[in-house]
């Protein structure tokens, strides 16, 4: 792409941005006020989004004819705010919310589960929408039932009380592990599961259990720290009876104190061993060997969040997304030892 910059040191225009990509002011407008879906190449809007960053270029939002609220602020409610994932998530929302002036806000559900109280005296009179991602089943009962619009990430789809529903495709994710350990010779396994009560985690629970059908499954439960997963791995795999040769883990964090119950107990990984993780997130390259994991594209996750909002505001149809993931195969996981 070719840089034009304004010139005088003029305030960026939609005319300069499109003179930049080669486009026209229309496309700049369809892209940048999230129509273009249909209409313009997923290559051409990143294009016309990337121009506009590198500008400075701001729409004009008094003379744009969107109904897009009033205070102008989203809130992004997590879990917790101690897991990599949703910092990344966060910033993929806020990106896409600094295109129109949105700003969001950050909020963590108490104790990591919920429900999630409301953090302002009102909070329809601080806010325009909320984004949960990943949430408890019983959480977020302070705004269902407000006029606050709620997108929901990595949630039920069947869900009735969301206006909006962004999804990662993680029953394939846990397909593709399971895919990659049966072709390693593996038939006796440790599922070990989250111990929050989630929507995401019990989809790849079923879809594990299913791409499982007829090997062994055992399942073990974790909160999600390295401290408690390395303890709930230590006594499954000192238990008596077949050891597994596999442990497939909901969260990369329960892979890590996976492999440190491992090494406490003699076990090579992944010789004797293999271990998979899921998020791909620095952790997963931190230990060592380095975690077979399933990696989700969190920025976009949610930069999808919050155009999916965006939509919702305008009074525009904001159909469900599921986004694919992607299995990085590394060295944590291996051949199957010989029985």
């Amino acid at each position: 792409m070719q840089s034009h910059e304004p010139l005088g040191g003029a305030r960026p225009t939609s005319r300069d941005v499109a003179r930049a990509v080669g486009v026209s002011q229309a496309t700049v407008s369809l892209v940048l006020g999230e129509k273009w879906r249909g209409r313009v190449s997923e290559r051409t809007a990143e294009s016309v989004r990337s121009a506009a960053d590198e500008l400075g270029y701001r729409p004009n939002l008094a003379a744009r004819n969107l109904r897009l609220g009033r205070t102008r602020t989203a809130m992004l409610v997590v879990p917790a705010l101690t897991n990599e994932f949703f910092a990344h998530v966060y910033t993929g929302a806020a990106l896409a919310a600094a295109r129109h002036g949105f700003g969001v806000v950050l909020y963590p559900s108490p104790d990591g589960t919920g429900p999630a109280r409301d953090p302002f005296a009102s909070a329809q009179a601080s806010l325009d929408g909320v984004i949960a991602s990943s949430m408890a089943t019983d959480a977020l009962t302070a705004f269902r039932g407000t006029d606050l619009p709620l997108v929901m990430l990595d949630s039920d789809p069947a869900d009735p009380g969301a206006a909006a529903h962004v999804n990662l495709d993680v029953a394939d994710g846990m397909r593709r592990v399971t895919r990659h350990l049966l072709d390693l010779g593996h038939r006796r396994f440790l599922h070990l599961a989250s111990a929050v009560p989630s929507w995401t985690f019990d989809v790849r629970a079923a879809a594990l259990a299913d791409a499982l059908r007829g090997a062994g499954l055992r399942t073990v439960r974790a909160p999600l720290n390295v401290a408690e997963a390395r303890e709930a791995a230590h006594l499954a795999l000192a238990a008596p009876g077949p050891r597994p040769t596999a442990v497939i883990c909901d969260d990369d964090i329960l892979a890590a104190g996976v492999s440190k119950a491992a090494h406490r107990l003699g076990l090579r990984v992944p010789e004797d061993l293999s271990v998979t993780g899921f998020d791909d997130m620095a952790l997963a390259s931190a230990v060592e060997p380095e975690l077979t994991t399933v990696r989700l594209p969190a920025e976009e996750f949610g930069r999808r969040g919050m155009e999916a909002l965006l939509a919702v505001l305008a009074g525009e149809p904001a159909p469900p997304v599921t986004l694919p993931v992607t299995l990085v195969p590394r060295g944590s996981t291996g051949p199957a030892p010989a029985p």
